[in-house]
């Protein structure tokens, strides 16, 4: 994962920001299968 992303993680899961961590955990699925289709 990488790291800006990791960051704004925790500060959303700090603040309890369930918008932000469900913006940001829909990110992190797209960007992994974004990744897994370029090394196929």
């Amino acid at each position: 994962m990488p790291q800006w992303l990791l960051n704004q993680m925790m500060r959303a899961y700090r603040k309890k920001d369930r918008r932000q961590i469900r913006l940001l955990n829909d990110c992190w699925f797209f960007y992994r299968t974004k990744e897994e289709e370029t090394h196929r």
